[in-house]
């Protein structure tokens, strides 16, 4: 209990820039939590239609394989949906390559929709800890400059104490945000990566067949 007084304590003493701050952290953190959500389900949905997709493509069952993307919303089916459609028309490896690279253009700007609005909480708030000081610091000064001689030290001390609170706090919100924005853009990463792996694979898989088909 004597805990959570000392924190409404730092809290209020810190002044009007600690509201601001607070409000940018909870943003920050609830934007965070929905992006670390929706990128671990699209990397389920992901892996589970991978291991269902992979052995047909291995099998060379290319009206299977169009079948289970085209039912399917993942983002690997998306991806694997454009190549696929090309794979029934035509048999250049370089048609079928440039129709997923499209496709993946417009999946990678999805899959990092509003991360970046997490680290710039991060700065965000870092910046108005530095400002609340700043004009704390100022304040503090004002003050003091009218006040007794002898009890100067003592309330300029005390005042710069509570002005620096901004910037505690400005930093206590920010490093979390920081290392969530960090967690964000490796799993985006490692999505991406997943993706680009599987597209290779499945133009292996078309180009190697067509190329026994011409060999036939």
């Amino acid at each position: 209990m004597d805990g959570l007084y000392a924190v409404i304590r730092f809290f209020v003493a810190g002044g009007s820039f600690m509201y601001p701050i607070l409000i940018v952290f909870t943003v920050g953190i609830a934007i965070a939590i929905e992006r670390y959500i929706t990128l671990t389900r699209i990397r389920r949905q992901n892996d589970g239609m991978w291991s269902r997709l992979h052995p047909a493509l291995a099998d060379g069952d290319f009206e299977k394989a169009r079948e289970m993307t085209s039912e399917d919303d993942s983002t690997v089916s998306r991806l694997l949906a454009m190549g696929l459609a090309r794979q029934g028309a035509v048999r250049r490896r370089e048609d079928i390559e440039i129709a997923m690279e499209e496709s993946m253009m417009e999946i990678i700007p999805q899959l990092e929709k509003r991360t970046a609005y997490v680290a710039l909480g991060a700065s965000v708030a870092t910046l108005l800890g530095l400002l609340g000081t700043i004009i704390g610091l100022i304040q503090a000064f004002t003050a003091v400059a009218n006040a007794n001689p002898a009890e100067k030290a003592d309330l300029l001390s005390a005042s710069i104490s509570v002005a620096m609170n901004t910037t505690a706090f400005g930093l206590i919100a920010a490093i979390p945000l920081l290392v969530m924005h960090t967690v964000l853009t490796s799993k985006t990463g490692e999505i991406v990566d997943s993706l680009e792996m599987a597209s290779v694979k499945a133009l292996n898989v078309i180009t190697s067949l067509a190329k026994r088909q011409i060999a036939v």
